[in-house]
Formats: structure tokens, sequence, C-alpha cells
């Protein structure tokens, strides 16, 4: 066993390092205590996810900064702090303060932002000689869940053959850790948030004036609650905000980027040009135009791929989106003359595409846009910003660009809550499920789709389905649902 004392406030001596070499359960010892680990991987499709006090609590959390801090020692390039930043949720602190202890026992310096949307934490990282960055942030999930996500120095996700390692170093199955020389320091550096902000509006303040325009934005109680406002407010636009302190008890709760029907309400209450909804950690953003009518991910996808195109900008006309990508806006912008590639559903493989094809735009129907024009990794703040700056620069309001675009095909997506993670994640193994969906396809042909996955962010099996006939794809999707229930719920 390795021991290591932790110094800083709120632990004594800790035994940090059990050297068990199975990938079961309770494969770590804290305090006396076990740390029983799931079977299945820690990491999903964005960090570690799970419901506070259950999956995470603070001694996995000082695990994870523990070997976080020897995995981003040995992979970085120099040396250089850590930037820790979290979204309003009450385990936040907690979880922060956790993984700070880990990481300043392995050795590594932490600037802890406080309060900072996801994209705040990837863009300081990058701007800073930092070795890396977490933010700790379940997402649009609810106030009950937390999660850790890690970026690499050059501000994007962290590799995940990086994050395996870390894991690999909590279960016990790497040699003894690189010992350090020294403790590291904790600061709170929530001054650096202001460089973030900056970089949100400089690059439009020569070119757009928002001046006149009338915009609500639902905060959704969380991470960008002191910041969004501000950076539309610099761009000269009269700001109507929602939901705009950060609760603990209320982020994402009825409101932000998965419940947009307050926002749909004040646009129309105010008579305001549109709306944005940002979700707890404000990576992702969905729109709202002066009908009320929603503007997601695919709809942004087109507007900006269409702003890039005329100014060549965008190589080989290409957008990668994901499998939820509708139908509708894959055949309009085909037949622009454009290109969509998609991927499986995370902002990761949305990434790994558009650095493998050299795409510049590229994001989800959920809202999580990527372009590298303007930042490496999803920004809910800067995807609203530069919406806003296209349509100022049209001439035309945005529900005219809406209908002067393209007509989605009706898409049904359903959450099935399904608790045995062995199960969720093996759906494939249940023949009822797959000989419904083999029936339903061969039903469908080319007028539809269908789309089943295990959710990487929260214990659902998704049944999407989508069809030329809104009663096609609602009586799918039902008939798949219900076999979901029987046999695997």
């Amino acid at each position: 066993m390795v021991t290591s004392p932790l110094r800083t406030q709120g632990f004594n001596r800790l035994e940090l390092l059990p050297r068990h070499q199975q990938a079961t359960t309770s494969d770590v010892t804290i305090m006396g205590l076990p740390l029983t680990l799931p079977k299945t991987p820690l990491f999903g499709t964005d960090g570690i996810r799970g419901r506070v006090g259950d999956l995470l609590t603070a001694e996995l959390a000082l695990q994870v900064g523990f070997w976080a801090g020897q995995v981003l020692r040995s992979s970085a390039s120099g040396s250089g702090p850590v930037i820790v930043g979290q979204d309003s949720r009450n385990s936040s602190d907690m979880l922060a303060l956790a993984l700070a202890k880990g990481l300043t026992t392995a050795g590594l310096e932490v600037w802890n932002l406080g309060l900072c949307p996801t994209p705040g934490v990837a863009y300081l990282t990058r701007a800073t000689d930092a070795v890396g960055g977490v933010m700790i942030s379940a997402s649009h999930n609810p106030p009950e869940d937390n999660g850790i996500k890690f970026f690499g120095a050059a501000g994007t996700k962290l590799p995940i053959a990086l994050q395996q390692q870390i894991e690999a170093g909590i279960r016990g199955l790497t040699g003894n850790p690189i010992p350090s020389t020294t403790w590291g320091q904790h600061y709170y550096r929530s001054e650096l948030i202001g460089n973030y902000a900056e970089s949100l509006w400089h690059p439009l303040k020569s070119k757009t004036d928002l001046q006149g325009m009338r915009i609500v934005l639902d905060l959704a109680w969380g991470a960008c609650v002191k910041l969004a406002g501000q950076v539309f407010a610099e761009l000269g636009a009269e700001v109507i905000c929602l939901h705009d302190q950060p609760d603990g008890d209320r982020i994402n709760v009825n409101c932000g980027s998965t419940h947009l029907g307050v926002l749909q309400k004040a646009v129309q209450q105010y008579s305001a040009d549109m709306g944005f909804a940002f979700d707890g950690d404000a990576d992702r953003v969905m729109a709202v135009d002066a009908k009320g009518r929603v503007i997601d991910g695919d709809y942004i996808l087109y507007f900006w791929g269409q702003t890039l195109r005329k100014t060549s900008q965008l190589p080989g006309d290409l957008i990668v989106g994901t499998v939820m990508a509708n139908l509708g806006f894959e055949r309009a912008w085909t037949e622009l003359g454009g290109k969509l590639v998609r991927t499986s559903v995370g902002d990761q493989y949305v990434q790994a595409e558009m650095e493998r094809t050299g795409a510049m735009l590229g994001g989800e129907q959920s809202g999580h846009i990527l372009c590298y024009h303007y930042g490496l990794t999803g920004d809910g703040l800067l995807t609203a910003l530069h919406l806003a700056s296209l349509v100022r620069e049209s001439g035309v309001s945005l529900e005219t660009l809406v209908d002067q675009s393209f007509q989605t095909y009706p898409q049904l997506l359903r959450n099935v809550r399904v608790e045995d993670r062995d199960r969720r994640l093996h759906w494939q193994d249940c023949e009822p499920l797959t000989g419904a969906i083999a029936q339903a396809e061969a039903a469908m042909g080319d007028t539809g789709r269908i789309l089943v996955r295990a959710s990487g962010t929260e214990p659902v099996i998704r049944v999407m389905v989508e069809a030329a006939d809104a009663d096609v794809a609602n009586y799918w999707a039902s008939k798949l649902v219900s076999v979901v229930e029987q046999h695997l719920s």
C-alpha cells in the first residue's frame, strides 16, 4: 500500500492507493473505508458523471484528482497549473475541493476559477501555461447529479487514452505513482474569467452592433449567470435574463436548453427578436425565434455553415454532425452542394472527425457547436453571439431565415430509464428489442430511420424515430419504448 499525507484543509492522513489488481468493486480504500467502483468504465462520453453520494463522492474525487495529476504531469511538455471551474450545483464545492486536494498531493498547482462555464475552463487552459483543465459539472443533468470532465493543455477534451490511464490508476491497475518532491499550491483565480468574457465579444466588436435587438436569455440557474448578460450588452443588445442567479437546487429544473417552454413564452411576451437557453455549464445553447419556434443545433449549423461558405471559410463545404442530425437538415445542406458527415453522439466524436477531415464547423442537434475559427470546444455563449451577429448581418429576422431554410422531419426522442448499467450498455443483446428495430426499419424503408442508444451521461436508453409521416414516427417510437420497458427496465 502506498500512503500519502494530504496537508491542505479538511483532510489529515489519507490512505490513497492500495494495490489491488482487479477492476471490479471496492478497489480503493480511503481512511479505512472501501471506495466502491462500478464494473463498467467510470468515464463516459463526457467525463465521469453520476449521482452525488452514489457514484460521485469526495473520496472518488480525491482519487480522480491524484491520478489525473499523475497523468497530466507525465504527459505535459512543460510545467504549469491545472485550471479548475465548476457550475452552481450544491455538490460542486465539495467535489472541486476534493479534486484539488488530489491534484496538489500529486504536486500540481491548482487555479480555482469558481463559478465558470465549461468553455471558460477550456479557453483559459489553452490561453495560459496550464497542463490541463477540469470542470465540475453534470451539464444538463438534474441538480442531484454532478460530473468531472478534463481538458488537455490545448484546451480540448482529454484524449480517451489518458482518461483510461487515470481510471487504471484509480482501480489499482498501474504501477506505483511517480513521487512528488513538493506539495502543490491552491489559488483562487476568478479574475481570469474576465479574460474569457473578452474573448467572446472582442472578435465581433468591430463588425457587429446588436443595438436595437431585444434578446431574452435563459441562464438555467447555472454557470453563466454572471457572464451572459454582460457579453450581449457589450455588443449593444437589450438583454432580458431569466433564471439568472446561481442556484444549486434549481439548476436545469424546468428551464435551460432542455426545457424551452419558459423561454418561448418570454420571447413572445417581451416582443423580443430572439431568445437563447443555455444548459447548466453553458457549453451548449438552443435558440427561439420571435414566433416562439425552437431553433436547434441543426438550424444553427445550417445558418453558420452558409455564412462561412459565402466567405470561403468552410473547407469542402463540409459540416460534421451526429447520427441525431435531422434528415431535413442533411438533405437541405446537400441540395446547396454541401456535405454532412455523421458521427456517434458526443462532442468528442464530432471533434475527432473534424480533426480527421479538416472540417471547421461541426456540432450536435442538442446545441453543442464547434467552430474552429473561434474556439476548439463547444461554447454556448460564443455560439449564441455569433448567431445573433449573423442575423443582424443578414438584414432579415431570425424567423425569416428559418422560413427560408428547411423543414425538419418529425423526430421523436423518448428516454427510458434503465438503472442496471450493464443491461443498459449491452442493450444490443436483447433479442426482442433488436427484432423490433429490424421490423420498424423494414416497414419505413428510406422514408425514416431509427436510432437506439445507451446514454453516456444519464441512466437511460434513448429511442429516436424519424419519419416523413408523424403518425408513423409516433407508432414505432411507442412500440420500441414498450419493448425497452418490458425487457430492460
